[in-house]
């Protein structure tokens, strides 16, 4: 790969970001990753399944320290609750509260909906290739982090 290819990679995430900044701003309080951790939990409470920590954690490719945090702020402030698994103490479930339904179904149903009709023209392949190549370049930028610090 040449470096001015590369470069253009680079601008294309900057973009990216751009573009996903153009989203109808969320509600005071609520970042972008409480989304994220609603549309997981409610993906998994309609598959017949209980979300805990650590699905949001592999699911994201994230930290658990850091989803751990972010869920109890999620707690703290209405939109899931956690609840003790009966059979083993050491596991909690998550699900979503009414306001963290809400939430999910503001984002999906208003926003993405509207915003997946004005797509007709990008093809579920171009999509599915453009998350690919995102996700790899940022799980090598990961693995590498360590030697460009240097």
């Amino acid at each position: 790969m040449t470096i001015e290819l590369l470069k253009r990679m680079m601008d294309a995430c900057y973009q990216a970001k751009r573009t996903r900044d153009m989203l109808p701003p969320l509600p005071e309080g609520v970042t972008s990753s409480y989304i994220q951790y609603l549309d997981i939990i409610e993906a998994m409470q309609n598959e017949g399944l209980q979300a805990k920590i650590s699905d949001i954690s592999d699911r994201l490719s994230l930290p658990r320290p850091g989803v751990t945090r972010t869920v109890k702020e999620m707690e703290q402030k209405g939109y899931l609750k956690k609840t003790v698994s009966p059979e083993d103490g050491r596991v909690t479930y998550l699900t979503l509260t009414e306001t963290g339904q809400m939430l999910s179904e503001k984002y999906n149903q208003q926003i993405f909906s509207t915003l997946a009709s004005y797509m007709e023209g990008f093809s579920e392949e171009d999509a599915e290739c453009m998350i690919r190549t995102i996700d790899q370049f940022y799980h090598i930028m990961c693995e590498r982090r360590m030697h460009l610090e240097k």
